[in-house]
């Protein structure tokens, strides 16, 4: 990375939110990283029922646009690999109406990790089209959408 980069993710609120608190400076598999750490914020947003779960994740989402948007301008970079304010989404979108226990939160780590990086249609398309902090986000919201499509199947269907 340039020495001219604005690199400083504990100094800059928007980049230290898009770094994940820290979670994205792991020097392999930020993304993994970043989907961690979103692991226990999880289990404390949960604890607010389906309703408020529901509109914090909107709320996290509409400042992650703005917050993604305010790191990647200033890092020069438009989806730096340590941005990974985008997985936290993602996974909670996942997680969302789900039994909160290990198994489903472990299957929703796993099951969110594969769409995020395997990139099915329209997940691919998306990253390669839109651009700018919705850009940086919308990838991940897809994911974690269908995601959680695939894990209310499967706890549909596993008696």
């Amino acid at each position: 990375m340039s020495q001219s980069v604005d690199y400083r993710p504990f100094r800059s609120p928007a980049q230290f939110c898009a770094f994940g608190f820290g979670s994205g400076l792991a020097p392999k598999a930020p993304g993994t990283f970043g989907t961690l750490a979103a692991v226990p914020l999880y289990w404390l947003l949960s604890q607010l029922g389906p309703g408020l779960y529901f509109a914090a994740v909107i709320c996290a989402f509409l400042s992650g646009i703005l917050i993604c948007s305010v790191a990647s301008k200033q890092l020069q970079v438009h989806d730096h690999p340590g941005i990974v304010w985008d997985e936290f989404v993602g996974y909670w979108i996942t997680m969302w109406a789900l039994p909160v226990d290990w198994a489903w939160m472990l299957a929703g780590f796993i099951v969110f990790r594969v769409f995020d990086i395997a990139k099915p249609w329209p997940i691919g398309w998306l990253d390669r089209r839109v651009h700018g902090g919705l850009g940086i986000m919308i990838d991940d919201v897809v994911a974690g959408l269908m995601s959680c499509a695939v894990l209310h199947l499967a706890m549909w269907l596993i008696p």
